[in-house]
């Protein structure tokens, strides 16, 4: 009973282990990493939707930062390859010890490097890509900003069939992680309606020539295209229908919604339609708050913001929120919490809500429908879509 005694009153008199210290965070810093493109064949996205983190972080510090402590940002540049991406997300994580990291870029880049960062405890947080794998499976250190590319078809396809009476669809999609995206979300869509596909091809990203591919589309009587493609063989393949005379309806994901698609000399890509989960709209609106946003970022970065640019600067400010609101003694346990207790947010930009939960990881699943006119996008539908 006396050892006992004394036992415990030592225990009580040594002092409380120290918690291990959170990797990326100290009294007055906190470290968050990127890899995107910089000077690849994405670097209109990488380049612009970085310097808004970045944009938003600086104006953080200027206020005075986050709880006490100042936002270290590091961004490296992948090329768009995958393994110049494992490269820099090693360097990221067990040289530069970043707390979370944000906005990375590319569908297979995030799927070769979540494993083990992920095993490491360092959240993925909004990558650039809308890819379901980025917040599917469900994991406490995986989140997803908006719509996938998978809900964008699936919704898009819905309004299709129920208000354009669309009966024979097909789809033309790249051999990648991100065309089985498209054409699970078409078949998907597809079977919810009872209706089945009229057609389907496959393509290499690198491939340029699509005649063949649409005069098989073609006799297949498809009387809606769902193309799972970037910009490059969007075009392309758009060309290529242009130049049979086919008048068909054409529409794609977020990942063709870019102003080097719809700005193609001579109108040639008029009439195709994409869904978004974000309007694009520093170019023209009139509210104050977006009006003082594309005014900094043109000081800032010498050019005006594009539509990565808008997706960076909503990703920035949720991830500012979440991490003021975990207070002091942030950890990641403590940061993840913040960022499942917020609750129909409201970007600056007009966007759907965003809302997370410990069993939501997305932010969004609504997305829009818009159409090229006159060599610019315009949103077909006022309100977002879903299905």
């Amino acid at each position: 009973m006396i050892k006992s005694i004394l036992a415990m009153a030592l225990a009580f008199a040594l002092p409380a282990a120290a918690a291990e210290p959170t990797q990326g965070v100290s009294g007055s810093e906190i470290v968050i990493g990127t890899y995107t493109d910089l000077s690849g064949v994405s670097a209109m996205w990488g380049v612009n939707n970085s310097n808004s983190w970045r944009m938003v972080f600086d104006q953080v510090n200027a206020d005075g930062g986050i709880n006490g402590r100042k936002i270290k940002y590091i961004v490296e540049d992948n090329q768009y390859q995958v393994p110049r991406s494992v490269q820099a997300a090693n360097k990221l994580i067990n040289r530069d010890h970043v707390f979370i990291m944000v906005a990375n870029a590319g569908t297979p880049m995030n799927n070769a490097v979540m494993p083990e960062q992920i095993a490491k405890g360092v959240a993925n947080i909004f990558p650039l890509t809308s890819a379901r794998s980025m917040y599917e499976p469900l994991n406490h250190l995986k989140f997803g900003l908006g719509s996938s590319y998978y809900d964008q078809v699936r919704a898009g396809l819905k309004y299709f069939i129920e208000q354009r009476g669309k009966k024979r669809v097909c789809t033309m999609a790249q051999d990648t992680d991100f065309g089985r995206d498209i054409t699970d979300g078409v078949r998907d869509q597809l079977k919810a309606q009872d209706m089945t596909l009229t057609g389907a091809t496959l393509h290499r990203p690198t491939d340029t020539d699509f005649s063949a591919s649409v005069a098989r589309m073609h006799d297949a009587g498809c009387d809606l295209l769902v193309l799972g493609t970037i910009v490059r063989d969007s075009v392309q393949i758009i060309g290529a229908v242009r130049k049979t005379g086919w008048n068909v309806d054409t529409m794609g994901a977020a990942a063709a919604y870019d102003e080097a698609v719809s700005g193609v000399p001579g109108e040639v890509t008029d009439g195709f339609y994409a869904m978004t989960p974000m309007l694009f709209v520093a170019e023209t609106s009139t509210d104050p708050k977006v009006k003082a946003f594309t005014a900094t970022y043109r000081k800032e970065f010498g050019k005006e913001p594009n539509f990565a640019a808008q997706i960076g600067f909503t990703g920035a400010e949720v991830v500012a929120l979440a991490l003021k609101n975990a207070g002091k003694g942030l950890t990641t346990d403590s940061f993840i919490a913040s960022m499942e207790a917020i609750k129909d947010y409201h970007d600056i930009f007009g966007s759907p809500a965003i809302s997370f939960s410990p069993t939501k990881h997305q932010g969004s699943n609504q997305s829009f429908l818009c159409v090229v006119k006159h060599g610019r996008w315009q949103p077909v539908e006022a309100e977002p879509l879903g299905y």
